[in-house]
């Protein structure tokens, strides 16, 4: 199935501004209000507990820095042309790209298409832009409606499948993005869904609503107490 479909599939619910984004010192942020926000990405790789750290080390120690940078590079631009054709996609913009890592990343973006979207019953933006006043900014891949409730969809790739309690930072970026929405266009997100597929074209679909996206909001807000807490912003 090639990613050429031309007519766009988003209903324009909300005024989506651009929101301007600066690297300072490799880190990302957004400016919002006229202040500078450290991203969503920024804070939560700035605040990973010790136990997330020490096991990302052991794996550099096994494999050695270079193999290490090789793989977190290779994933990072596999992650990033999944995310392009899925954009395409639901813009409606013909998009193709015929490198090894294009190859790869489409099938990826195929695989999430064919069997993850049809459960969207709106699109509301993609790469949409977000910042929580004062606090935040991010950018959320697909924000609309899925399975009758108002989300932020988040879409992630893997070299291989992932089990549901190795990703809890992912249901933490969700949340801050269902925050960062209803803080700037009034509504109540009610769920964020995290769409991953992996090398082998596994897809896997994890989706926090009702009490379990509170718990991960009040997650965020603690891991943002900490950053500030911690950094001179």
């Amino acid at each position: 199935m090639a990613i050429q479909n031309l007519e766009s599939l988003i209903t324009e619910r909300y005024d989506y501004k651009d929101v301007r984004r600066k690297k300072v010192n490799g880190k990302r942020y957004y400016e919002g209000e006229n202040k500078l926000l450290p991203s969503v990405t920024t804070v939560i790789s700035a605040t990973k507990d010790e136990k997330d750290k020490a096991g990302l080390q052991r794996w550099r120690d096994k494999v050695g820095d270079a193999e290490a940078d090789a793989v977190m590079h290779q994933a990072a631009s596999v992650g990033t042309a999944m995310h392009k054709f899925l954009e395409c996609h639901i813009k409606g913009v013909g998009y193709d790209d015929k490198s090894n890592i294009g190859i790869i990343a489409k099938r990826m973006a195929q695989t999430i298409i064919k069997n993850a979207l049809p459960s969207m019953d709106e699109y509301w933006g993609t790469e949409v832009p977000l910042y929580y006043p004062t606090f935040y900014g991010g950018t959320a891949d697909c924000v609309g409606v899925w399975r009758e409730q108002p989300a932020v969809i988040d879409f992630k790739q893997t070299n291989k499948p992932k089990k549901e309690e190795w990703i809890d930072d992912y249901f933490t970026q969700l949340a801050a993005y269902c925050m960062a929405h209803d803080a700037l266009y009034g509504t109540e997100m009610k769920a964020g869904v995290v769409l991953m597929a992996s090398r082998g074209m596994d897809l896997q679909m994890f989706t926090i609503n009702g009490q379990r996206l509170d718990d991960y909001k009040y997650k965020w807000l603690k891991r943002c107490e900490k950053y500030y807490n911690e950094h001179d912003v």
